[in-house]
């Protein structure tokens, strides 16, 4: 054994007592753990044991036994059937890896870099079979306490931030993990629902749609929708098809809202959740959400909204909509029906004389013709603006 192995033993019990003592400093969920006598010595028993071991198999250039994964495993199922949270736990381990490679750097000599590779280099390697030891067992022991739909939620974060414990707590909760995820979030117009009323939804919806699921925001919904194929662009049909079923019962449950999606791949979707959550910015508010927006259905919104002087410009000329009757939602629909006069007019259940006169009164009011080229762009993209709730000023 050399120098560093024998003075990191001569330190283990104190170098124990100092990780409970960080611990419960930094973590209100461990300092509640260790107000109990029983709980605060069983947390110096295993920083104990864990540098034992960890000391006995790096002097020898071994990996973990079976036996070292399983008491890690029940540890971890201790700490989750008690209610420690999935933030203190992914934190506690943090707090470990920086600890052990302090007591490194602690007991190290001068002629003991050979001793420091060595560790260095089984704590890269058998560190995080450890660490999915006591994870695995952490999310089992949740499950005698957290309900499914809170689970699920948890799932949905985890995916969200990339986080590998979600491949365990998936397999878990029997949810297999696609290439690809369709996120879809849609926002509440009418502000945040309770929070009674938010785990509720989450309830409603897994009856029928068993995927990751959460409240992102108080006001916003999140659904990982797996795609089909290794291709997210062709599996994105039968994604949309059924994230706008769960998007329509989120608006029959919480009211009108808007959609936003983008595709993204397992384990980094953090840059897409940030795009559907902007595109569902951009997007109408609709009781019934008539179709699941993405980036190419309101990429010109997007663009204005990124230039306040062009934003400003679109909001002063939909001014002069607010005198005409009915002006903006007859124009909403009539770029829905593709400028098509009669299924415009069904649609509005008006003559289409009297949709005539409306678009003759909108070239009036603003000086462009709706039917125009140049009428869609401006038109279409002020509508969408107005429908999306983004200027709460207007007339």
């Amino acid at each position: 054994m050399g120098s560093l192995f024998r003075a990191l033993r001569r330190r283990l019990d104190a170098n124990a007592r100092r990780a409970v003592e960080v611990y419960t400093n930094e973590l209100a969920d461990y300092r509640s753990l260790a107000a109990e006598t029983r709980g605060s010595a069983a947390m110096l028993d295993f920083a104990v044991n864990l540098r034992r071991r960890t000391i006995e198999l790096a002097t020898d250039e071994q990996p973990f036994t079976e036996q070292d994964h399983a008491y890690m495993s029940s540890v971890g199922a201790t700490r989750g059937e008690v209610g420690v949270s999935l933030a203190s736990q992914r934190q506690v381990l943090l707090l470990h890896a920086n600890l052990t490679l302090r007591e490194i750097h602690e007991a190290a000599g001068p002629n003991d870099l050979s001793d420091v590779m060595c560790m260095l280099g089984w704590v890269a390697c058998h560190g995080l079979t450890a660490q999915d030891a006591y994870t695995h067992g952490f999310l089992k022991g949740q499950e005698r306490f957290l309900p499914a739909a809170a689970r699920i939620q948890m799932l949905a974060g985890l995916l969200v931030t990339g986080e590998p414990a979600a491949a365990q707590l998936a397999r878990e909760l029997d949810l297999p993990l696609p290439d690809h995820y369709l996120v879809t979030v849609a926002r509440v117009a009418a502000g945040p629902p309770d929070e009674r009323c938010r785990d509720e939804v989450v309830k409603t919806l897994l009856a029928d749609h068993y995927l990751p699921l959460a409240w992102h925001e108080p006001d916003e919904f999140v659904a990982l929708v797996p795609c089909d194929g290794a291709d997210p662009i062709d599996g994105q049909a039968p994604a949309r098809s059924r994230a706008l079923s769960v998007m329509r019962a989120v608006a029959e449950l919480c009211g009108p809202c808007s959609v936003g999606a983008a595709p993204g791949r397992v384990r980094a979707l953090a840059d897409p959740v940030a795009l559907a959550r902007r595109v569902c910015q951009a997007a109408p508010v609709e009781r019934i959400p008539s179709q699941v927006y993405g980036v190419a259905d309101v990429f010109v919104e997007l663009g204005a909204a990124q230039l306040p002087q062009v934003d400003q410009w679109l909001r002063e000329l939909t001014w002069r909509l607010a005198s005409g009757p009915d002006l903006v939602t007859t124009l909403d629909c009539y770029y829905r029906n593709d400028m098509n006069r009669m299924r415009t007019a069904v649609a509005l259940r008006v003559h289409p004389r009297t949709l005539d006169y409306r678009l003759r009164r909108v070239r009036e009011l603003v000086g462009i013709e709706p039917g125009s080229t140049r009428g869609v762009r401006v038109l279409s993209t002020a509508v969408t603006r107005i429908l999306a709730e983004a200027w709460h000023d207007r007339p």
